[in-house]
């Protein structure tokens, strides 16, 4: 049977099929009334369309006009209130925080926020003017994402919250770090981390990112949002509280939300973001199945949340793995990944615009290029670069200096541009959407703990860098050109990051250039994001722009699997081999799904609006789990006690 899910925010049903409107339609037609009852109907229909014509007309600007000034305008009062629970008002008006403080929200550029405590999963707010508000679907090919990361929230960085990590000094990743403090119940142990939740982000930093003329969060996340195993020492399931309550200001203020799987079990990438520091263990090596089939579960958990219908306007992007590295993982690895996630993605979500999310991969630092042609035929599936000079060398060209526009910036405005826009443009034309999910204003890598714990760049220029309080203002222009140029490269973006904590040495920010806010607040970012259209063909940089059409099948515009029968031959899951491991694939430890499935919440009210955080009812399947009986490497190293000689399938009874 399939089902219908009605949405809350309106009388409109849901419905999963075309199949199933045809069938809709055709009972619809199937009574004929007589002549006569039909004029009289035909009349009355006529009256009725009248009126709704004349609402049409009227409506738009009584909120748009009448309304947008009363409220909007004032700049000043608490917001309008429409009946005892309807609250919305746009600049000058003061906002009123769980715990009682206030602020005045400013947002100069026409958007306007909206609270409704009997329609909490309401879509009616908008940014700014120039942003779809989040009832109107989002145009890739028309409409632009000026976006922001809120990195360190729920994925914690020790160049993003110094201070956190310098309590520990054996911390160099959060694995390290909740062992640390696992250690210290003296201190608060483990549950620091649900502080940092609470206060490192706050509705009133996504006032003031809706406030700056910004549209789009990239919030990242991890697998113990959902659960942690065995002797994982994470904090389980906390941030996922807490998400919940960003997900409810980013929808308040308009704010659309690229989710990002940023951790996952075993480490995609090595990294200190990944959760763990260590050898990758995702797709590679002896548990990297095991750890694979984990982390699909977990997109299935993640995929059945954000497309109920509460949920899938809010958050019409996921991205499904943070920066796989896939020169050590494998093409032809990550691509039967891929196709994998897709197909348990579009089970669930049905196909076609507006079933489910865009599914965002990384492009591995391979070069966009290396992705032309990926997949074709799939659903909706977007490119994510993330373009950094930070990690490319010592830069010690000045930035203060006259570029080729004769504004400060010296060379690093046409890097960027000439860097980052022709192949961009590229992966439009030859992969379809691309967004650039992070970058940062620094054209080095000065900063404290960018490259990780106590470990520090040997570029000379960092003193200067790092000490924003005495940028002058050729430096901040210089800054600013760079910054722009590269949002102009990309289209659409993400600035990583928007908060940047201070050190608990100093007590200043010693990573200035990687915080959207601080740039905001003292003179190096774009007060108005607009203002970066246009500024790399300023700079002569020559390509071939892309005209805004995309292929049907990478915007939506198909209903059933259109992947080549070719693709699905070549790219077969499991894939038949992985990287460094030492026994054959058929002996490689693997899971089961027959364990409980972890669902999310949408808090303890959610219920009462038919929200229970699982779209599709017929997915039944169970969660991943342990096969009973047998043991496993450790998911971070892989390393075999005994290396098996026969599959490990459980008890023979």
């Amino acid at each position: 049977m399939e089902s219908l899910r009605s949405s809350t925010t309106g009388s409109q049903v849901l419905l999963k099929t075309p199949r199933t409107k045809e069938r809709v339609n055709e009972a619809t037609d199937a009574h004929v009334l007589p002549w006569y009852r039909r004029r009289v109907w035909v009349v009355l229909l006529s009256l009725f369309t009248l009126v709704l014509v004349v609402l049409a007309v009227i409506l738009p600007v009584y909120f748009t006009v009448i309304k947008a000034h009363k409220d909007h305008g004032a700049n000043s009062g608490s917001g309008s209130s429409q009946g005892s629970s309807l609250k919305t008002g746009g600049n000058g008006t003061v906002i009123t925080l769980e715990n009682g403080t206030e602020f005045t929200y400013i947002n100069e550029f026409g958007g306007f926020w909206v609270d409704d405590a009997s329609d909490p999963y309401t879509y009616a707010a908008q940014p700014n003017s120039w942003t779809p508000p989040l009832n109107t679907t989002w145009d890739w090919s028309k409409d632009r994402a000026y976006g922001v990361n809120l990195g360190g929230l729920f994925v914690l960085e020790p160049f993003i919250t110094p201070d956190i990590f310098q309590r520990y000094p054996t911390a160099v990743d959060e694995y390290s770090l909740s062992t640390a403090m696992r250690a210290d119940e003296a201190s608060g142990g483990i549950n620091q981390l649900e502080d940092h939740y609470k206060t490192f982000i706050t509705e009133q930093d996504i006032a003031e990112i809706a406030g700056a003329g910004l549209n789009w969060l990239r919030i990242p996340i991890a697998f113990w949002a959902i659960e942690t195993w065995d002797d994982e020492p994470f904090l389980e399931k906390v941030s996922w509280t807490y998400m919940l309550k960003v997900l409810g200001w980013a929808r308040k203020y308009g704010l659309r939300v690229c989710l990002d799987l940023h951790a996952v079990p075993g480490s995609q990438n090595g990294y200190n973001h990944s959760g763990r520091l260590s050898p990758v263990n995702f797709l590679n090596g002896n548990m990297g199945l095991a750890n694979a089939q984990r982390t699909l579960h977990y997109i299935r958990v993640l995929t059945e949340f954000i497309s109920q219908p509460e949920y899938r306007n809010l958050v019409p992007v996921f991205g499904i793995v943070n920066e796989a590295l896939v020169g050590i993982i494998g093409m032809d690895e990550i691509t039967s990944f891929y196709l994998e996630a897709h197909d348990l993605i579009r089970n669930i979500t049905g196909f076609g615009e507006g079933n489910g999310p865009y599914i965002a991969i990384h492009e591995a630092f391979l070069g966009l290029a290396a992705w032309n042609g990926f997949l074709q035929g799939s659903d909706r599936i977007m490119m994510d670069q993330h373009p950094y000079f930070s990690f490319g060398g010592i830069f010690e060209d000045p930035i203060a200096t006259e570029a080729d526009d004769g504004l400060p910036g010296g060379i690093w405005p046409k890097r960027a541009c000439d860097s980052w826009g022709p192949s961009t443009n590229d992966s439009q034309k030859n992969f379809g959407v691309t967004i650039s999910g992070e970058f940062a204003a620094s054209p080095n890598d000065c900063g404290l703990f960018l490259h990780g714990v106590n470990v520090t760049s040997s570029n000379p220029q960092c003193p200067l860098y790092d000490d924003y309080r005495n940028y002058n203002q050729s430096m901040k222009e210089g800054i600013q050109n760079f910054a722009m140029a590269s949002m102009n490269a990309f289209t659409h973006w993400f600035f990583w990051t928007w908060k940047i904590g201070p050190s608990a040495v100093s007590g200043e920010i010693e990573t200035p250039l990687w915080s959207y806010q601080l740039g905001l607040r003292n003179g190096w970012l774009p007060k108005d994001p607009r203002q970066v259209e246009g500024k790399c063909a300023k700079l002569g940089t020559v390509g071939d722009p892309f005209n805004g059409t995309y292929e049907v099948w990478q915007t939506g515009g198909v209903t059933t699997d259109s992947i080549a029968a070719t693709s699905r031959d070549q790219f077969v899951w499991p894939p038949p081999t992985l990287s460094n491991i030492v026994v054959p694939m058929t002996l490689l430890p693997t899971y089961t799904s027959t364990g409980t499935i972890a669902t999310l919440t949408a808090g303890a009210s959610a219920t009462s609006f038919g929200v229970d955080g699982w779209f599709d009812d017929e997915d039944i399947a169970g969660g991943v789990t342990a096969v009973k009986g047998c043991t496993y490497p450790d998911e971070y190293n892989g390393i075999f006690t005994v290396t098996p000689t026969a599959p490990c399938t459980g008890p023979s009874s």
